[in-house]
């Protein structure tokens, strides 16, 4: 077997995916976003890695796992979807399915589809304008968070409670082209801010951390939280589950946090999730269990 794991050469997450491919002998070569090329000639289309050393097919591939998403240009970000829609029509599975990442990687697109299936999601509101943000933020008791539509780890993400800054704020994002994202704050009515993060795969829980900040509303851990072993209830599986099926992703971080008043919400969905934090806190092998259940596909 042979998988193609597409991501930085020294990125830990991919050295320790790869490690755990080569112990069950499966050829694994980690190629970058901008490595990557397509041919269109005669009536095929080749994928191939343009390295300094050579040029090979990426065609052959049994398997594609797609371990991060870099920021760049509109074109740069769609040429990309365009590869792994490619690579997956010439027979490549590929992990997370092309139009899985499409959807996690946009936070609006992600909730809108969650909640079309009733999925419980915070109250959010997605503009171009900050006239129209400013009003949602008095309605909302002037009280949000505005977040990137694409990011990760807590990258961008402002809590906003004063009028003057929120303007200031929201027609700085629109004069830059910014998509203002806001979602109303929903505080867990306790001292420290937390929220969980349950790590699926293929509809099955890997485990779940609670993350907890003592300084931030933020609870990452990229940034100051701290993350703790925690049991999931039947409910909050649930909610993770249906949560990937209505992304359509296979390997995925699912974000669900309680308000004070103990109702469950879906946060986001993470279709590239590191794992530092979830394996201190829970010991569970994360590449072991990704290449084992390949290898069993």
């Amino acid at each position: 077997m042979r998988m193609l794991l597409i991501g930085n050469a020294e990125s830990p997450y991919c050295c320790e995916i790869k490690e755990a491919a080569t112990q069950q002998q499966i050829e694994c070569d980690i190629v970058p976003f901008d490595q990557l090329a397509s041919h269109l000639k005669g009536c095929s289309e080749t994928i191939s890695a343009q390295q300094p050393e050579h040029i090979h097919s990426l065609n052959e591939y049994d398997v594609c796992l797609v371990r991060n998403m870099p920021g760049g240009s509109l074109e740069q970000v769609i040429f990309r979807m365009d590869l792994l829609w490619s690579l997956e029509a010439s027979g490549v599975c590929v992990i997370n399915p092309p139009k899985a990442i499409e959807c996690a990687v946009d936070k609006y697109l992600t909730l809108a589809r969650c909640q079309r299936v009733g999925l419980p999601v915070p109250e959010t509101f997605c503009s171009e304008s900050a006239e129209q943000a400013l009003m949602i933020f008095e309605k909302m008791n002037r009280d949000v968070v505005l977040k990137p539509l694409f990011g990760a780890e807590g990258r961008g993400v402002i809590r906003l409670t004063e009028s003057e800054t929120a303007r200031r704020v929201f027609k700085a994002w629109e004069q830059i082209g910014a998509v203002l994202y806001l979602q109303k704050y929903l505080s867990s009515g306790q001292a420290n801010q937390s929220d969980l993060r349950i790590l699926m795969l293929d509809g099955k829980p890997l485990g779940a951390i609670r993350r907890t900040s003592t300084i931030d509303f933020r609870t990452n851990c990229s940034l100051d939280g701290s993350a703790s072993l925690h049991d999931p209830t039947d409910e909050e599986i649930e909610l993770a589950q249906q949560a990937c099926l209505a992304t359509g992703t296979i390997f995925a971080g699912v974000d669900l946090i309680y308000d004070e008043n103990k109702q469950l919400y879906l946060l986001e969905v993470n279709a590239c999730p590191g794992w530092n934090a979830f394996r201190k806190a829970t010991g569970v092998d994360v590449p072991g269990k990704i290449i084992q259940w390949i290898k069993t596909r």
